[in-house]
């Protein structure tokens, strides 16, 4: 709140008649100010930006490139004024360079933060300490503002509207003004509020000129021209209208036009009578509708208007709590209310914004929400401060920064979620403690309910996923898996010999599968566990989170000339088109096929109709197996007595996910190794998956042993299935999203006990899309997607954009190519000529013969068409 007010107005407000005149009321002045403080507007400070401003540019509220140019030669230009200052003093020359005064920045937003930060960070040689203050910068990040710059550097605070009146820095000198905000903002059509760049208004600017002048003589530096500051800055914030209505029909004090009429400032009608009807949205007010002299910019008080009028929160979030009472889900809405009311209590280091995502993101899970990770982490908090193990303060505080929490605004939310409690219960709204429940399916209903109660409350204010250009998405991913996939642009001649800077660029995602290199396109795969359902990974998130972050990805390279001048005198040359595949799993680099096409992914498959048995149910319509025919069970039975023939030795690394090694399968007679791919690691033991025939089991670390290289090249046997066309009735899905545990028990039923007859349909991303048959006895066989509709769990539905594609390459493809195999496609003798080429070319770089890299080269991206589809 500014400490600015206007005082002959409320002077004026407050007259009183004397002698037929009105005569203001006494203004006391006290004299407080101890230092003076100059003001400088553009039009001073041509000197530092010769170029020339377009004064029509601005006036709009942006800030351009010339007006951070103009900040940065103000700072520049600071020692020069310091040192006139001090000229006619007797101080040594080392004793004033360790008295340079602070500057205060005054931006509107994290973004300019950053860029400001970027600019200034820069200048090395400056010697300058640049401190961010924002609130969503962590409470030690803010602290450091009030430290005594390093003897000899000068210290610079960029911050938003936070220190005007809040925050005091004493040393203070000098302040930059933007003259920029961001306010929240209502569209008159759509209703929906956003922050919105706008001019800051004169009294917000005086109360910045304010923070210098503390302790010295003040400067302060606003980048607007002076004629603009005069007729288009705005004088007052406009204020929030719609907790005033509420207050004035709650004491019932007549007609808010009418009241609000006679305020010392008064609205204009049109915003109070809109602030009416926003009301009679939500609900506070009643519409009746059923007098014809009834006033539509005045209602009565509703239940829900009492409610919203008694509790210190803004009118969504009031509703929330009611609609939480209404739909059992109290508790959660009750923290909502208290977090949203507060500061955001997730810390967002600076420059380390991706760290905090992951962490709000791990507890948000699947939901993708704000609202939901604030509940979760609130709940982890309480839980642990309950069971003790948060008793010692330091204990807190290392929890907090581990998951990126910041502990004081925490317990803020903490006391006012203790305060809404309190008043709510005099409406008779209590959080009770619930029964525990049998329901498997609870915890996910739940969230459901929530989320409903979220969309009901902040309606129309949210945003939804629509659905992508299928055929669009398909050709910038080049045939890739959108859920695992992602796409960088800009990729030197050569990409592939960067691999390792590259798969280092995400590791901070997720773990690498493989990358493979097209031309000036990178296409970065993260491993997904091969039990999970179909959902976007994590990693994918994280790395569009990265680009929206604007993290710069730079990769340090040689000139392709002068890889070409060293290296078998030019022959590596053919490589500069060449596509190359990354694969960290097996550890190899190798040339593929000039482009990914439906024809090319559908060559897995070697006949439309298998025997499986299923090893791994994911989800209803969603399996793992291996083929049972004759051919198949021989090659199984070959690899598995070749790899118990050797003389197995234990791993030369320690266990990680997405190793690929030699494992025992508990559930046999005898113990066999069989080829298994490390899930995860717990304790002294994995979780493994076997690749060859698609199951998985808990192993010790001890029992797991290294696979040989040659076992490492045979493709893995086990398959993916989903059934084709179908997805979840109504009544089967539990949170939106999930099949019901009916409806997984009813397919788990369906598909074990006998041998299964699959009809591929499709091949999408390695996984086989499906009719299942279910072959008992005598019986005809059954297709157990007509089972799961009959019996009102399932539901007919189209089949993917990729998926038609490759229905209709397999139908042209077959019979014609039934003995194509397993191994894909065939190598050429030129393919085999590159992959010598760039054995040398990389032997050639990780021994140093091309020297050290020279160049930088800045990638673009990560994009993934799939994470683009938002609407509002």
């Amino acid at each position: 709140m500014s400490a600015t007010i206007n005082c002959q107005e409320f002077a004026d407000y407050f007259a009183v008649p004397v002698q037929n005149k009105m005569k203001p009321a006494y203004v006391f002045e006290v004299g407080g100010q101890p230092h003076a403080i100059e003001e400088y507007y553009l039009n001073d400070l041509g000197h530092i930006h010769r170029g020339g401003l377009s004064a029509h540019l601005l006036e709009e509220p942006v800030i351009t490139k010339d007006i951070y140019e103009v900040a940065v030669s103000l700072i520049q230009m600071f020692d020069d004024l310091d040192m006139k200052e001090n000229r006619n003093k007797t101080w040594s020359g080392a004793q004033f360079v360790s008295e340079r005064s602070s500057v205060l920045v005054f931006l509107p937003g994290l973004g300019e933060i950053n860029y400001m930060h970027e600019l200034l960070t820069n200048m090395v040689h400056r010697r300058l300490q640049v401190y961010p203050l924002h609130s969503s910068v962590t409470l030690e990040e803010q602290n450091n503002v009030f430290l005594s710059p390093v003897p000899g550097y000068r210290k610079i605070i960029l911050s938003t509207n936070i220190a005007e009146s809040s925050v005091t820095v004493p040393d203070v000198k000098y302040v930059i003004d933007f003259c920029l905000t961001r306010t929240l903002v209502c569209d008159e059509d759509t209703n929906y509020h956003s922050l919105r760049l706008s001019w800051a208004s004169k009294t917000s600017c005086n109360q910045r000129k304010g923070r210098a002048g503390r302790v010295s003589k003040g400067y302060c530096y606003r980048l607007v021209y002076k004629d603009f500051w005069d007729s288009s800055i705005p004088d007052h914030a406009v204020p929030e209208m719609l907790s005033t209505v509420l207050k004035v029909k709650l004491l019932d004090m007549g007609e808010p036009r009418a009241l609000l009429a006679t305020a010392l400032s008064p609205p204009s009608l049109s915003d109070i009578e809109r602030t009416v009807l926003l009301l009679k949205e939500v609900g506070a007010l009643a519409v009746s509708g059923q007098r014809e002299d009834e006033n539509p910019h005045d209602g009565e008080l509703t239940f829900l208007g009492r409610v919203l009028a008694q509790l210190p929160v803004n009118q969504q979030l009031g509703k929330l709590i009611v609609l939480g009472h209404v739909f059992g889900c109290l508790d959660e809405c009750l923290i909502i209310a208290a977090a949203l009311s507060l500061k955001n209590f997730f810390a967002m280091p600076f420059r380390q914004h991706l760290d905090g995502y992951r962490s709000k993101g791990s507890f948000s899970g699947n939901s993708k929400s704000d609202c939901i990770a604030l509940v979760e982490a609130f709940k982890a908090w309480q839980a642990r401060r309950q069971r003790g193990e948060l008793r010692h303060p330091k204990d807190e505080l290392d929890w907090g920064r581990l998951n990126y929490i910041q502990i004081k605004r925490i317990r803020e939310v903490a006391e006012l979620y203790e305060e809404l409690k309190n008043r709510i219960s005099q409406f008779n709204m209590c959080v009770g403690s619930r029964r525990p429940v049998m329901d498997q399916e609870y915890t996910h209903k739940q969230r459901f309910i929530l989320q409903v109660v979220l969309a009901g409350a902040f309606y129309p204010n949210y945003f939804t996923f629509g659905q992508p250009d299928e055929e669009m998405a398909v050709r910038e991913l080049a045939g890739k898996d959108p859920k695992t996939t992602i796409v960088l642009k800009h990729i030197p001649p050569y990409g592939f010999l960067y691999y390792k800077q590259l798969q280092s660029l995400f590791r901070q995602c997720g773990q690498v599968k493989s990358i493979v290199f097209d031309g000036t396109k990178a296409f970065v795969e993260f491993s997904r566990d091969p039990t999970e359902r179909f959902k976007t990974l994590p990693a994918v998130h994280m790395a569009v989170k990265m680009s929206q972050l604007k993290v710069a990805l730079e990769l340090s390279v040689h000139p392709a000339e002068e890889i070409e001048g060293k290296v078998q005198g030019g022959a590596v040359s053919k490589l500069r088109g060449i596509r190359v595949n990354v694969d960290f799993q097996k550890q190899t680099v190798d040339p593929m096929q000039v482009s990914f096409n439906t024809l090319d992914r559908s060559r897995t498959v070697t006949d439309l109709l298998l025997s499986v048995d299923v090893t791994e149910v994911v989800e209803v319509g969603h399996f793992w197996g291996y083929r049972i025919d004759e051919r198949n069970s021989e090659i199984l039975r070959k690899l598995t007595a070749e790899i118990n023939r050797l003389k197995l030795v234990p791993l030369p690394v320690h266990p990680h996910p997405d190793l690929v090694c030699l494992a025992p399968f508990a559930d046999l007679d005898e113990e066999s190794y069989f080829r298994a791919q490390i899930l995860y690691v717990s304790g002294n033991s994995a979780e493994v998956f076997f690749v060859d025939y698609g199951n998985r089991a808990h192993v010790a670390l001890s029992l797991l042993m290294e696979i040989p290289s040659q076992f490492l090249e045979l493709p893995f046997q086990a398959l993916e299935f989903k059934v084709c066309k179908m997805r979840p009735s109504a009544k089967s899905l539990v949170c939106g999203e999930h099949w019901s545990g009916r409806a997984s028990g009813r397919f788990a039923s369906l598909v074990s006990g006998c041998p299964l007859l699959v009809k591929v349909f499709s091949v999408v991303h390695s996984v086989l899309h499906v009719d299942v048959y279910r072959c008992s006895g005598a019986q005809d066989a059954v297709n157990i997607r007509d089972v799961l509709i009959r019996e009102g769990y399932a539901e007919l539905t189209e089949e993917s954009y990729e998926s038609k594609q490759s229905h209709e390459a397999l139908t042209a493809l077959f019979p014609k190519s039934a003995e194509s195999g397993l191994d894909g496609c065939v190598p050429s003798a030129a393919q085999d000529d590159g992959k010598q080429l760039i054995r040398v070319l990389l032997e050639s770089f990780s021994s140093n013969r091309l020297g050290a890299p020279t160049c930088k080269v800045m990638l673009h991206g990560p994009f993934n068409p799939y994470e683009l589809s938002v609407t509002v």
